[in-house]
């Protein structure tokens, strides 16, 4: 196997991994009864910490998604 090859099937592997976790990790847009619930804690915690692990969640996700389909259509190009 080509050396190159290996390099983006690890890359591939790895940005496959991130962006599962990271979509995972996100919560949905409408919360429902759990939001309504857990929306107590927003107020003690802050509204300005919530939105900046949701935006930094967001760029990993969308820096492994880039990541991952780039990987993918030069690992098809060196095969």
């Amino acid at each position: 196997m080509n050396p190159v090859a290996i390099i983006f099937t690890v890359l591939l592997i790895i940005s496959s991994l991130v962006l599962i976790a990271s979509i995972l990790l996100q919560s949905g847009k409408s919360a429902g009864l759990s939001g309504s619930i857990a929306g107590g804690a927003e107020s003690i915690w802050g509204k300005k910490q919530g939105r900046s692990y949701e935006a930094m969640l967001s760029k990993v996700t969308t820096i492994s998604a880039v990541t991952f389909i780039l990987s993918a259509l030069i690992l098809v190009a060196v095969q």
